[in-house]
């Protein structure tokens, strides 16, 4: 097996073993990925990689958008910010522009940021549940 598809099967595997909650927190991690590749291309006016990839990080919130559930109150507002960054992200598209990239990243960075301290707490929790 080459070291590509050794590596692929390892993603895979990462995927389709990993909780919700390590789920949610790979979005937020490729979208970061994309947003910096966006800002790289923007930089060196790479048009194509740029469109490329600023729509794959917009495809990473459309995601998290459709997965929250709406019964919980901070989604409405989890969706008005995933609403708002999206559109940002076509802003940042169509004016070709870094410093609206960096808002959005600094924003998908707080949420992953929580989301890995949220993750933390539960595995704690468990840990804990567990000994008893």
């Amino acid at each position: 097996m080459s070291v590509q598809n050794a590596y692929n099967a390892y993603k895979q595997n990462s995927v389709t073993t990993a909780s919700p909650g390590e789920l949610t927190l790979m979005l937020y991690n490729g979208c970061i990925k994309f947003i910096h590749q966006g800002k790289k291309a923007i930089e060196a006016k790479d048009i194509q990689n740029r469109n490329k990839n600023i729509q794959k990080a917009q495809a990473i919130i459309s995601e998290l958008m459709v997965t929250l559930n709406m019964d919980i109150p901070i989604s409405k507002e989890m969706f008005n910010l995933y609403e708002y960054m999206y559109h940002c992200l076509t802003q940042a598209n169509i004016k070709n522009d870094s410093a609206i990239l960096d808002e959005v990243e600094g924003l998908v960075t707080e949420f992953r940021d929580t989301w890995k301290e949220v993750i933390k707490i539960n595995r704690q929790k468990q840990y804990v549940g567990d000994q008893f």
